[in-house]
């Protein structure tokens, strides 16, 4: 019955149909100068240290935070006008990402890489500009109560663009090539543009005096350090680590598949057809731990069962071009990363301050990903050294570490949880003691 009324209610409302093409805008760029992008260098020869080095491309979306304060406080010229500030930024983003798809339609890596950096930095740049403009959007558009129901909308669209970027562009590069493929990629950028173009404008142009960039920073920052003092430390060493294995598993698991004889088809299904829903369903789980397990339990577990889960790319490296040794591998892989992906998601926004929640979830977002982003650029030199499964052996023991920061924060959350209800008791206990005393009743 809660599921039908959940239903009931999108049908209902316009504004959860819009979070499904804004959702595919999102999720379409990303693949494409990530994995799928590595499968086009990989196939035409390029080493895997300079594939390694090409994931620095989506560096954008770990410091978007930088520029984030600066698209939620200023009105892009002329635009803003027209479409209000949030969809100005929004279209403009998304403008950039098709501009940056059509260029790397053009590239030519197996000759030169120099054009595929470019173009990979201007959509990095671009798609990262859009995550920010439509995490604003939703937020506006809809009262906290709502947004659960706006971001599992908005995360169907998204799956439904890593399906079209990864299996389908995999598939459509086998017989079409990839300038064909990248071209008709940038064409669907179009759907993110029509959903840009049909939501309700829910901002004006600033005026009066212009906004206090400076506190834009420095308050949330503030707030943090204020809340969780010297935790602070530890929780953002947890975030920051957390995701690093499937970062640098995401850059060199599809050359390992190459390495090993599979097709790009058997890719495509393999790891964006049947991969995409273990990680839906490994998503579904973590949800369902967090909230019959608990928080800190499920990050603890999911954490550890993401890194462990790279052994089965080791293992696999006995099994070339057996498909069947090829599901096995990618479905542990997802189905752990989809845990862990819950599981953090919940955390970060379990660490937010409701005034400054979309400022503090962009640097706690950007942080989880940023050192596996830089490692994973220098990835492919440690497996030219060591070769795929000393690799991904070295990268499962990353789990260690996460799990003691794991059990390291629990237990500080959970002595500082303790102290303020003491504090908390003894406030009540002295105002209880200080009260005048009742006149009696006549």
């Amino acid at each position: 019955m809660k599921s039908l009324d959940l239903l009931r209610q999108a049908a209902s409302d316009p504004r959860l149909a819009l979070m499904l093409p804004l959702g595919f805008s999102s999720g379409l760029p990303f693949l494409l100068i990530f994995s799928t992008q590595s499968a086009w260098l990989s196939g035409v020869g390029v080493p895997p240290r300079e594939i390694g080095l090409m994931s620095w491309c989506l560096l954008a979306f770990s410091f978007k935070f930088l520029w984030a304060p600066i698209i939620d406080r200023y009105d892009p010229p002329a635009l803003a006008a027209w479409l209000g500030r949030r969809r100005a930024w929004m279209l403009i983003a998304q403008v950039g990402v098709a501009a940056g798809l059509v260029g790397l339609a053009f590239a030519d890596p197996a000759h030169s890489l120099l054009w595929s950096v470019v173009c990979g930095s201007l959509t990095g740049f671009a798609a990262a500009t859009q995550d920010i403009t439509i995490d604003a959007w939703r937020i506006d558009a809809a009262p906290a109560e709502r947004q659960g129901l706006m971001v599992g909308v908005y995360s169907a669209g998204y799956r439904v663009a890593l399906i079209s970027a990864g299996a389908g562009a995999l598939y459509l590069s086998d017989f079409a090539g990839w300038r064909t493929t990248y071209l008709l990629m940038a064409i669907l950028t179009v759907v993110g543009m029509a959903g840009c173009l049909a939501a309700p404008r829910l901002d004006r142009v600033a005026s009066g005096p212009a906004p206090d960039l400076s506190k834009s920073f420095s308050e949330p920052l503030a707030d943090l350090v204020t809340r969780y003092g010297a935790v602070l430390a530890p929780i953002l060493l947890l975030v920051a680590l957390y995701r690093m294995p499937d970062f640098l598993s995401g850059v060199m698991a599809i050359p390992l598949y190459k390495h090993l004889g599979f097709t790009n088809s058997d890719i495509a299904t393999a790891t964006k057809l049947y991969g995409v829903w273990v990680s839906i369903a490994g998503t579904l789980a973590g949800g369902w731990c967090v909230a019959r397990v608990g928080l800190m339990p499920t990050l603890l577990a999911g954490g550890a069962a993401a890194a462990a889960s790279h052994l089965t790319f080791v293992w696999l490296n006995g099994y070339p071009k057996h498909f069947e040794a090829l599901i096995v591998a990618v479905s542990c892989d997802n189905f752990a990363t989809g845990i862990a992906g819950a599981a953090l998601i919940a955390f970060m926004s379990s660490l937010v301050a409701p005034k400054y929640a979309a400022t503090q979830y962009a640097l706690f977002s950007s942080l989880y990903a940023l050192p596996g982003k830089i490692f994973g650029g220098v990835s492919g030199f440690l497996v030219e050294d060591w070769g795929y499964p000393r690799f991904f052996t070295v990268t499962s023991m990353i789990g260690i570490p996460v799990a003691l920061l794991c059990l390291l924060v629990w237990r500080l959350q959970a002595a500082k949880a303790a102290r303020g209800r003491r504090d908390s008791r003894w406030r009540r206990v002295a105002a209880h003691d200080n009260l005048p005393p009742q006149e009696e009743s006549p």
